[in-house]
């Protein structure tokens, strides 16, 4: 049976609900509106957060296996609505079909994955007298507040380990994108007790209600290193437990011994997907001064070719950004390339269309003063920088407040592994980058974040560690 994307609710206590208010969001490719969505109240928020306590003194006496059997159950409802769920997110996000397809199916793999991490109870001593046992229990009520580019994905991403561990979840996606976060909610109804997997659609004010609410145990947050500061913030009041998946300024290191025609491709995608607005995408790129003019040149003509349009368009893979907010601070961002005297070998005007498009843009050996390199621009603008010297380059991939993701590029493993070794980044890759996988955690160094989502380490911090000590006399 299709999924009604027409209609959108609240997903509160196990039943659709909907707000005296609405809102709705654009359309990014044509700033067409979209349906309208709920705005979740105080009320709406207190009701949700009283039905979590109460489903999770139930759901979290389920065994392991009991709650793999519905997350299982749950994915074959996902993966049975995965081209209306692909349509919708490129409808709301506006990234390329191809690329929606794509995250709802890395968002099903998630969901399948994450529950077959077996999470340890750990003996630490038995002997006659006394027996010791580490173990994890569940938190009780986890807030998820979900970013707009990867709308799918990062929630499931915190809903699935929230629940694995026997946690009930409030989700809030971001109020640009909406509708992929209420549907996926509204799918789980029939697969979890009402009161364990909850949504709530609302504005800008719905996510410090939830960070400042009393009775939400912990909030996991993606989204910008400043709004990560004021959820932090406002977790300490109430000494929540936290997880932050920041901003990015992700540097890739190009060493002399490449194979051009090999790594460019790979990197051209892994700079310019999803309209570079991903945290660990290529932001700063570093190349050998000894091969810097065939790479750019070779680079440029690689993204040249990527065609710029709508999501539905054939073989489209630059989209629109997201929203307005975003297109005008991409706008501001490319005002730098004139003020600050940079050479463009690619682009660098931003024209007026029907949507929120942005031509990918290279900056040809920018000041590393520049705004260009020192900011995440969330945006298709990409710094290509020569370097002479490993020691010099390594200092200035880390010389940002930003710790997410590095690279390094080369046919020299030993090489790789030695540079690899010391950047300051939370994920850090040899020959790729943005590799991710629900068995391994993901997190960033300095203002990068604080946890690790995904993993076992990701699966725990929805968990209090509990040492249990047993005397037998």
């Amino acid at each position: 049976m299709p999924l009604d994307t027409t209609t959108f609710r609240n997903v509160i206590n196990g039943e659709l609900t909907s707000t005296a208010t609405t809102r709705h969001g654009v359309n990014p490719a044509n700033k067409e509106p979209n349906p309208e969505v709920p705005v979740a109240t105080q009320e709406d928020l207190d009701r949700a957060v009283k039905a979590a306590r109460a489903a999770f003194k139930k759901w979290s006496k389920t065994t392991y296996e009991e709650r793999r059997k519905a997350i299982f159950a749950y994915a074959d409802t996902l993966e049975a609505h995965t081209d209306d769920l692909a349509a919708l997110l490129t409808r709301e996000q506006g990234k390329p079909l191809d690329q929606a397809r794509q995250e709802v199916g890395m968002a099903i793999v998630w969901v399948r994955s994450l529950p077959t991490i077996e999470i340890p109870e750990t003996v630490v001593s038995d002997k006659d007298d006394c027996k010791i046992v580490h173990r994890y229990t569940p938190l009780g009520v986890a807030g998820a507040i979900v970013p707009w580019n990867f709308p799918v994905v990062l929630a499931l991403g915190k809903i699935i380990p929230a629940i694995y561990t026997g946690n009930s979840v409030i989700v809030k996606p971001s109020p640009f994108t909406p509708y992929c976060g209420l549907k996926i909610a509204e799918l789980a109804i029939p697969h979890f007790p009402p009161g364990v997997f909850q949504a709530l659609s609302g504005g800008d004010d719905l996510g410090p209600m939830l960070t400042d609410h009393p009775g939400i145990d912990k909030i996991s947050f993606t989204g910008s290193t400043v709004t990560g500061r004021r959820v932090m913030a406002s977790c300490a009041k109430t000494l929540k437990r936290v997880t932050l998946e920041l901003g990015g300024n992700d540097a890739a290191i190009v060493c002399p011994d490449v194979d051009l025609d090999k790594i460019i491709p790979n990197l051209a995608v892994l700079s310019f997907l999803c309209s570079s607005q991903i945290c660990m995408m290529v932001k700063r790129l570093y190349v050998h001064s000894s091969i810097y003019d065939a790479f750019l040149a070779k680079f440029t003509e690689v993204v040249k070719a990527f065609k710029i349009g709508e999501g539905t368009e054939d073989g489209a893979f630059i989209g629109p950004v997201q929203n307005g907010m975003q297109f005008e601070k991409a706008k501001e961002l490319f005002s730098t390339i004139q003020s600050e005297n940079l050479t463009a070998a690619l682009g660098g005007q931003i024209s007026e269309s029907k949507g929120y498009f942005i031509p990918p843009t290279i900056i040809d050996n920018p000041p590393e003063s520049s705004r260009v390199v020192q900011e995440e621009p969330f945006a298709p603008i990409l710094p290509v920088l020569k370097w002479d010297d490993e020691d010099d380059v390594i200092a200035r991939a880390n010389a940002s407040e930003s710790g997410l993701g590095a690279s390094v590029w080369t046919k020299d493993l030993e090489k790789g592994q030695r540079i690899a070794d010391q950047l300051e980044a939370g994920n850090v890759w040899v020959n790729t980058h943005f590799e991710v996988s629900p068995f391994t955690p993901f997190g960033g160094h300095k203002s990068s974040g604080i946890g690790s989502e995904w993993g076992l380490p990701g699966l725990v911090s929805y968990c209090n560690s509990q040492s249990v000590w047993v005397k037998k006399a």
